[in-house]
């Protein structure tokens, strides 16, 4: 029972540090999306995956370092690496849903194998900068 405390501990304390940043893009993105921001200013896609990489990057860092309470210190590169490859992850699934709702959809998000390109990499480009620039608490 007591794992099980810790275990909603964790995620509640991840929840309430960290989710605001990933929401806070999503919505961002909506709002775009909404407005056809995207379609009008197609540069705009940029600096949002950017700051999505950003906040999604700090959001696995904060479960990352919430988590030591459940399975004891992790060396801090190691929670800079496994944010990093964890941000990779979810820039790749990102990708894929913007692929999957344009063929099913046809809500025309990529603008080609380039687009994804740059979108993956500028992705990984918010969470190089997050992982340099983070200091530990």
């Amino acid at each position: 029972m007591a794992d099980k405390q810790r275990l909603v501990a964790w995620v509640i304390d991840t929840l309430r540090e960290a989710a605001w940043a990933p929401l806070s893009i999503f919505g961002l993105y909506l709002l775009g999306r909404a407005f056809h921001l995207f379609q009008l200013f197609p540069p705009l896609d940029i600096p949002t995956h950017f700051l999505g990489g950003i906040a999604i990057t700090y959001f696995y860092r904060a479960a990352i370092r919430h988590s030591q309470k459940l399975v004891g210190e992790i060396p801090l590169p190691i929670q800079i690496l496994f944010a990093f490859t964890c941000t990779g992850t979810t820039t790749i699934l990102w990708e894929f849903y913007e692929n999957i709702f344009d063929f099913f959809i046809g809500t025309n998000m990529v603008r080609g194998v380039e687009d994804t390109i740059v979108d993956l990499f500028v992705g990984l480009l918010g969470a190089l900068v997050l992982s340099l620039f983070y200091k530990r608490r």
